[in-house]
């Protein structure tokens, strides 16, 4: 027994000793990170400025490709199936808690598929419609949003995605159903309410900054609790009459389950540098969002976070009866 013992021993410290040793020569190839939204849109923004960041830091390209559809669950599928080697990664925001109860089908356990590496910013989402729209503020806008319901055409990014849980915590507030409009991407969905196509579009504050102070769109309110500087004349939902409304948005880094745990620090070590990077933030902030406080950003607080989502979106979308299938 004894000799057996001891030559376990022997073997889990030969394993972990060469996994030591294979960590340490990583990265030695190209790093895939995927965005599961599409081209020009909030994720990918903030996805190509962290990877343009840890390029420089891993001494390997981070390339981003867009693998879109589903509310974001083909992406993170992609990446739930991957090896565990590093070398596939994912940015996703709330809507990967999300989605695991609006889809009854996915091919990966949320909870368990993905190691996060760390958080990276958050944000309120923008209310906004097209220009021609007939509200003149935001208490016009939820006023009418309540009086005509479904013929209020709104635009989202998909099932599960982050335009869409605004969609349905606005129809809760004002206790109204309108007509969804999805797309595979807020890119998209931003591009056919600038043509007009779509009355409303709840949008991240990084997608929809820019287009409001171009007045390509009208801007309404913003969804966090206070008001935010880059569109500093919006006032709050609650502030509009939405009483205690507020849906902040953020992202955070993942590689797939089993990913090694020398691998990881590399990454999230990566990933701090990325954040403390003054032209990142400065880019996040001309968007209206920010990076996480330092002690955030570690991989047990996204954990705790995403955790923590997972129950909390579980009772928002039972109650709000929203479902959908996945197709991963």
């Amino acid at each position: 027994m004894k000799l057996v013992l001891k030559s376990l021993a022997v073997a889990a410290g030969l394993a972990l000793a060469a996994s030591s040793a294979w960590a340490q020569g990583y990265p030695n190839r190209v790093i895939t990170l995927i965005v599961p939204y599409s081209a020009g849109g909030p994720s990918d923004m903030i996805g190509r400025s962290v990877a343009e960041s840890m390029t420089k830091t891993l001494g390997q390209q981070v390339v981003v490709e867009n693998v879109t559809g589903a509310g974001g669950t083909l992406g993170a599928a992609r990446v739930a199936r991957a090896d565990p080697d590093g070398y596939t990664l994912l940015i996703h925001h709330v809507a990967l808690p999300a989605s695991a109860s609006l889809y009854d089908n996915l091919t990966y356990d949320t909870a368990t598929a993905f190691q996060p590496l760390g958080l990276i910013n958050t944000g309120p989402m923008v209310l906004a419609a097209k220009k021609d729209f007939p509200a003149n503020d935001a208490k016009e806008i939820i006023a009418k949003l309540k009086a005509d319901g479904q013929k209020t055409t709104v635009a989202h990014a998909g099932v599960g995605s982050n335009a869409h849980l605004c969609a349905l915590l606005l129809q809760k507030a004002v206790g109204q159903q309108f007509t969804l409009v999805g797309y595979r991407g807020t890119g998209p969905a931003m591009t056919d309410l600038i043509g007009g196509q779509v009355d409303v579009l709840c949008d991240q504050s990084t997608n929809a900054v820019g287009p409001v102070n171009a007045k390509s769109i009208k801007g309404y309110a913003v969804s966090s609790k206070e008001r935010l500087p880059a569109l500093k004349d919006l006032p709050t939902l609650d502030e509009a009459g939405l009483k205690g409304f507020e849906f902040i948005i953020w992202h955070g880094l993942y590689a797939p389950k089993g990913t090694p745990d020398d691998v990881v620090k590399k990454l999230n070590d990566a990933l701090l540098i990325a954040l403390k990077d003054e032209s990142i933030i400065k880019r996040f902030s001309d968007v209206g969002t920010k990076t996480f406080p330092e002690a955030e950003r570690t991989p047990e607080a996204h954990r705790k976070r995403l955790m923590s989502e997972l129950e909390s979106w579980k009772r928002v979308i039972a109650e709000s009866g929203a479902s959908a299938k996945a197709q991963n």
